[in-house]
């Protein structure tokens, strides 16, 4: 947590102003890093997290409040006119509820939550899920064992073959935060394992994307040589045998601050991933008055979490 299903992304942003919605047609990811939905995706707010349906007509990320315990999820739907404002998805509001992940098909949500599985008592961070029940989600339900313990576990990413990855700090593990997959078969999940050493090490490892045909993994570590700030997007790819390779800091997304919750879109075109990354002055030219200052919390770049996104295609031309 510290912080391919070929179909075609072209979707409509909204860019909010205070008398009506403007929509913008992307039909491209930028081939530099950009700011996505600024004042609208993206605003004064904590964001973090982005999922994508693989229809591209639903965009589900987390909000929170500075300082605050309390994360919810909420959603963006595509209509005829662009996309909805966003609203807390219908299955949470009440508890903690953050990284949103869609299966392959699009027909399941998992989630990170403390809601209580039985009373009232909030539990540790679980893995959770909801389906697909009409044009809204039915109730969510706790994987249960073997994927949740008594310890957190967070940011689930699921391939086309079932397998679940996700990051967890257990005692025993290879390092103070590591990425573990669970392995579906005869439609169960299994007991889950540590990736090896080409992506965990004894820092930390989190937050972990891994793609459709689980031939890449990107996520974010900290403490490594070559981390540039607060945490740092690396990648691994598989080797024709099937094993992962060393990873690869993404120098070309990287920070002085967390950089993290990457994303690919279905389609493969566009890498989405939250930056803390601010323009906040050191000092001013001239002096600064109240109400100058009182606007930079107002302001998205204010040291909160955004979401950017970037050509996927850029990032991969960038480690050749």
């Amino acid at each position: 947590m510290r912080k391919l299903l070929p179909v075609a992304l072209a979707f409509v942003l909204i860019a909010c102003r205070a008398d009506s919605q403007q929509s913008i047609l992307l039909d491209t990811p930028p081939a530099s890093l950009t700011l996505l939905g600024e004042g609208f995706l993206s605003t004064a707010m904590n964001e973090r997290d982005f999922a994508l349906s693989p229809d591209g007509k639903e965009i589900y990320f987390t909000i929170s409040t500075p300082k605050s315990t309390f994360q919810t999820i909420v959603f963006c739907k595509k209509g005829k006119d662009g996309w909805s404002k966003p609203e807390v998805a219908p299955f949470a509001g009440k508890y903690s509820d953050l990284e949103p992940a869609f299966s392959p098909d699009g027909n399941t949500l998992y989630f990170a939550s403390n809601r209580p599985v039985e009373g009232d008592a909030l539990k540790d961070f679980d893995i959770w899920k909801v389906t697909r029940a009409g044009n809204s989600w039915g109730q969510p339900q706790n994987l249960g064992k073997p994927v949740n313990t008594e310890a957190d576990e967070f940011y689930p990413s699921v391939a086309k073959s079932g397998n679940l990855y996700f990051t967890a700090a257990y005692a025993g593990g290879p390092g103070r935060e590591d990425i573990y997959v669970s392995h579906f078969k005869q439609n169960e999940f299994q007991k889950p394992v540590a990736l090896d050493t080409a992506v965990n090490t004894r820092f930390y490892e989190f937050n972990a994307f891994v793609s459709p045909d689980e031939d890449y993994i990107i996520f974010t570590s900290y403490g490594r040589k070559d981390d540039t700030g607060g945490g740092d997007l690396y990648i691994s790819m598989k080797d024709q045998n099937g094993s992962w390779k060393p990873a690869r800091n993404l120098k070309l997304l990287n920070s002085k601050q967390l950089d993290y919750c990457p994303f690919v879109s279905p389609d493969g075109k566009s890498l989405f991933f939250t930056s803390e990354r601010h323009q906040l002055p050191t000092a001013f030219t001239d002096r600064a008055d109240y109400k100058t200052i009182d606007q930079i919390k107002d302001q998205p770049l204010n040291g909160l979490g955004n979401i950017y996104w970037i050509s996927f295609k850029s990032v991969l031309n960038s480690l050749k």
